[in-house]
């Protein structure tokens, strides 16, 4: 997903061993990252070429013409079904293949609004009404499409449009007298039911509750940083000979205070599952629901009602706003290459998107910076990757201002001296050219290479010109894209160590789930230049999370002034061994970890974390060592198997699945108390396992209405979650607004306040105001105190 598919990767790395040694040895040596793009492309031959071509060529992202009709007719089904979801996203990708201004996309706009109708989106149902008009709805399914929008707009309460679009309708339907009697007189049932719903709302005191707010307003920074843009005062940039740039507390911190609110400078949606169709799916359209269905490819907001590129089948957005902005800065490049970029990865599709949006900064900046480093030879091999050596944006460290010259110490900030999220910015994060293989620096070559050959086949220079004049000027200035190449080179590489995952909370589990589960997934790539100067700790002491494109880093414990602010890349103390994380921390950022969590835990415990410990089936005690495991108590002598445990948790899990299909059966709370059972004799009290199985008991009773005992399991699951993760971590959380609802749902009025505030307070922390558990928590809590006081003694 982030590299190029796994075709072209084996294609370029047999290409790399059949290189004759002294090509090998040129592109290994190569001084800087122009010299290496430059040899590299000249190894890429035609046939490689229509190996890619072949690849991208199996991508759906043009328009079919015959594919709005079969997914109108799919929708339909689903719509008849009742499975009014399952219908929206149907047309929507009817949408998506259709041409502007045609039949077919004007009938899907009007399915997919009776859909959203059924779905209670009432204001998305009367946009995908006027959508359909626009498009050019025929004139003879009219009536019934205005009866869907007088029906939204009275139940949104807006009742002189409600009258207005009734008027309208008894009038052409007077004038024109289209339709068969019997439908006539359906319809005019129909509007007299309405307008006296008009006139009963008429005589009500309306009200409009406003059910959302801005999702930013809670979000502002409380005072902007001078130094450092989407960053609080709180903050302060500095550099370490070991560390590079850092970020550090300029005052003490308290939990849940905003220290950095940052907007992608590029971000590039996940396209999810796409197999290309040689792939063997059953048809060619496929029907299956990714994340690049459900999210604006521009602003990443959820959405159910997609509008689509004009051009393409696989760009989507969630407003003619968006659309019309990403065509304008980046789509209208992409928009006929969409086929190859998802062949080449995401990586490479950033790397192409980010130099696309350098052209709307100072372009002619930007290409003397580029033209001067490929000269030069320092586009990205300093001498030491010591930041403090290394090379400003502006010109090598040193910058003239008001006719003296001064040194700029710190990479990436302006003639100023400020650090803002900008395409210099973006430049100067560390491409660790010397640290990848150079069997990666060569597939990432000649991906740019091919990219590039596209583009200059689409004559780039020509249509950069024609649509965007001050912006496209900067290609024209080299002549060619072979500085862009190099840019776009710098950019793939970059992206290891400073890509970052851009995700969500999602909801899991089946529709007959009482108690919501939830799970992150990752929506999209991004690059946030604030958030990249963000080192790591095992054991962080912020919490990052996502609105959209925006990133929010918020304290997660106190900050005492002076102390860095530290960030998690992934590997997490209570996710994996230190062995582990080191390792992988070595691999994909080329350092070692040197945080509080690794060196406290240089002598690993032989039993290892809790979490994922064995336990003796004698004494309970905890079994240590490695193939062979004895019992940690000195007067057992009971020993096992690793391989037979593994093999006896394995099985386990399988039957916790097993019972995870039939929550709503009582037979699913009997596997669950076997798998408890059996979970006793080998695993430790908190393990992980054990947790899953108090969980799923919990479900199961709650299906059943029993909230009682699924609260008792649940509190049994949550020891668990506390003794993993930590009493203030954001799973804490998670797992409290779980019991919550549990205590919610069986009337437990003071338990569920008692948890609601506990839950509240942890996800304000990690996630702010804005989080959707957060809001739930907050209904559950206005609803609880409205409710009427039972008396507990005779009235006086």
């Amino acid at each position: 997903m982030d590299l190029p598919v796994d075709e072209w990767k084996s294609h370029i790395l047999q290409k790399w061993f059949l290189l004759p040694e002294s090509f090998r040895v040129t592109i290994c040596t190569a001084e800087t990252l122009s010299d290496i793009f430059l040899h590299s492309s000249s190894l890429l031959q035609p046939e490689d070429e229509i190996f890619l071509k072949r690849l991208s060529s199996g991508y759906l992202v043009r328009k079919d013409p015959d594919a709005p009709l079969f997914y109108r007719e799919e929708g339909n089904k689903k719509f008849q079904e009742k499975d009014y979801m399952g219908a929206t996203l149907l047309y929507s990708k009817g949408i998506s293949h259709s041409r502007p201004n045609s039949e077919d996309i004007s009938l899907c706009y009007a399915n997919r609004s009776a859909a959203l109708f059924h779905l209670g989106q009432y204001e998305t149902c009367l946009k995908d009404i006027l959508r359909a008009q626009m498009h050019g709805y025929p004139e003879r399914l009219q009536p019934k499409m205005m009866l869907r929008k007088a029906e939204c707009l009275v139940t949104l309460g807006r009742l002189q449009e409600a009258s207005q679009v009734i008027s309208d309708l008894e009038s052409n339907m007077a004038v024109k007298q289209t339709l068969a009697p019997s439908q006539f007189h359906i319809l005019q049932g129909t509007l007299c039911r309405l307008k006296m719903k008009v006139q009963g709302k008429e005589n009500l005191t309306e009200s409009s509750p406003s059910i959302l707010t801005n999702a930013f307003e809670e979000m502002n920074l409380r005072e902007e940083n001078e130094q450092i843009s989407s960053a609080s005062s709180s903050v302060g940039l500095c550099t370490d000979p070991l560390k590079g740039r850092c970020l550090i507390a300029t005052k003490d911190i308290l939990p849940g205070e905003l220290l950095v609110k940052e907007d992608a400078f590029v971000s590039v949606l996940n396209p999810g599952e796409m197999p290309p169709l040689h792939y063997g799916l059953d048809s060619k359209w496929d029907t299956r629901v990714a994340i690049g269905d459900l999210y604006c490819h521009q602003c990443l907001k959820h959405t159910l009602a997609t509008v689509p590129c004009d051009r393409c089948s696989y760009a989507k957005y969630c407003s003619l706003e968006c659309m019309q902005q990403a065509w304008e800065r980046y789509h209208s490049i992409e928009c006929s290459l969409g086929g190859l970029l998802l062949a080449l990865g995401v990586f490479c599709h950033i790397a192409l998107r980010s130099t696309l949006l350098a052209r709307f900064e100072d372009a002619g900046q930007v290409i003397r910076k580029l033209c001067d480093e490929i000269s030069n030879k320092d586009i990205s091999l300093p001498k030491s990757e010591n930041l403090l050596q290394t090379s400003s944006y502006d010109l090598g460290g040193e910058i003239e201002k008001n006719g003296k010259t001064i040194e700029n110490p710190i990479p990436g900030c302006d003639i100023n001296g400020k650090y803002k999220n900008n395409y210099n910015a973006v430049f100067n994060l560390l491409p660790h050219t010397k640290n990848h293989t150079p069997e990666h620096k060569f597939l990432c070559a000649l991906s740019v290479s091919a990219l590039c050959r596209q583009l200059e086949a689409a004559r780039l220079q020509t249509s950069l010109k024609s649509s965007q004049p001050e912006a496209a000027a900067g290609p024209a200035m080299c002549q060619e894209l072979h500085v862009w190449g190099v840019a776009m080179l710098r950019h793939m590489l970059q992206l290891q160590c400073n890509a970052q995952a851009i995700t969500a909370i999602q909801q899991t589990g089946s529709k007959e789930n009482i108690i919501t589960d939830s799970r992150q997934v990752r929506l999209a790539t991004g690059i946030f230049p604030v958030v990249s100067l963000l080192n790591h700790s095992c054991s962080p002491n912020t919490s990052v999370s996502f609105v959209s494109t925006v990133a929010t880093v918020r304290a997660s414990q106190p900050i005492g002034k002076g102390q860095e602010i530290l960030h998690c890349y992934g590997p997490h103390e209570s996710r994996m061994s230190v062995a582990e994380r080191q390792q992988k921390l070595r691999s994909q950022y080329f350092f070692d970890c040197n945080c509080l969590a690794c060196q406290t835990e240089k002598h690993v415990r032989a039993a290892g974390p809790p979490w994922e410990a064995f336990c003796c089936n004698s004494c309970r005690e905890l079994m240590q060592g490695d193939d062979v495991l004895s019992c940690g108590n000195a007067s057992c002598t009971e020993t096992v198997s690793r391989d037979r445990l593994v093999s006896q948790l394995q099985d386990l899990q399988k039957q916790i699945g097993m019972a995870q299909k039939l929550l709503r059966n009582e037979r699913a709370i009997q596997l669950l108390l076997g798998c408890q059972r059996d979970a006793a004799s080998f695993l430790s009290a908190e393990h992980r396992v054990v947790g899953e199985i108090e969980d799923g008991l919990a479900q199961a009773y709650a299906a059943l209405g029993d909230w009682q005992k699924s609260a008792t399991h649940l509190q049994k699951s949550l020891q668990v979650v506390e003794v993993r993760h930590g009493s203030s971590s954001v799973e804490m959380g998670h797992e409290l607004f779980k019991l919550a609802q549990i205590f919610f749902n069986g009337f437990a009025i003071p338990e569920a306040l008692s948890t609601i505030q506990k839950a509240e307070k942890l996800l304000l922390v990690h996630c702010g105001p804005r989080n959707d558990e957060v809001q739930e928590l907050q209904e559950m809590k206005s609803c609880l105190l409205d409710l009427p006081r039972i008396p507990v003694g005779p009235s006086v």
